[in-house]
């Protein structure tokens, strides 16, 4: 097997964007003996709670655990498959949770918009402070309820790990490939549906 080292990535973007966009990708990849220090997490939850919401009312919140914590190891037991493969090397990892109903059964119709909104600002700050993310579908909703013993109107909505990248080789073959290999997305008139 061949890989090669790729420990930053840039966009092939049809435009030009600000460094901070341009550069943010999401490895499986981490650097197992490097550590987040408590400045740079409180600065990632930060940015996450200054970004928008509708009407206000901030209906996200988070469960982190840094590697080596009881924490930590409740969010990756939650880990399905292939992400728990992987993500044992990252330095923390976090639930993102949404409200989409209040305590008191209000709807928040913009609850899951809300806390997507915040976790890209996490990620945007996480890259700033020389850290990236890689999101994460694929975890056990109901396990993770349980080791936290959370109530029913909030809901776990993905598994981010957070770490310093570190070389690919280190991943399973199949892995190693798709770290390395080339970034895509689909062109932009087929995102933007329309535009005058």
């Amino acid at each position: 097997m061949t890989t090669q080292t790729t420990l930053s990535r840039s966009t092939d973007s049809s435009q030009p964007l600000v460094p901070l966009l341009e550069e943010r990708w999401s490895p499986r990849s981490y650097d197992e003996t490097a550590t987040i220090s408590d400045a740079q997490l409180d600065a990632l939850l930060e940015a996450a709670r200054w970004a928008p919401s509708a009407a206000n009312t901030q209906p996200r919140r988070f469960i982190v655990g840094r590697r080596g914590s009881r924490t930590f190891d409740a969010i990756h037991a939650t880990l399905m498959g292939f992400n728990g493969a992987w993500a044992h090397r990252a330095g923390a990892l976090l639930v993102a949770i949404a409200e989409p109903v209040t305590a008191d059964g209000e709807a928040r119709r913009w609850a899951e918009y809300d806390l997507g909104q915040s976790v890209a600002a996490l990620a945007v700050q996480a890259h700033a402070e020389g850290l990236h993310l890689h999101q994460m579908g694929g975890f056990e909703v109901d396990a993770v309820r349980a080791a936290f013993d959370l109530p029913e109107h909030l809901v776990p909505v993905t598994v981010t790990a957070i770490g310093h990248v570190a070389d690919a080789a280190q991943l399973d073959e199949k892995a190693a490939e798709r770290e390395v290999a080339p970034r895509t997305r689909i062109p932009l008139d087929e995102v933007v549906l329309v535009k005058e």
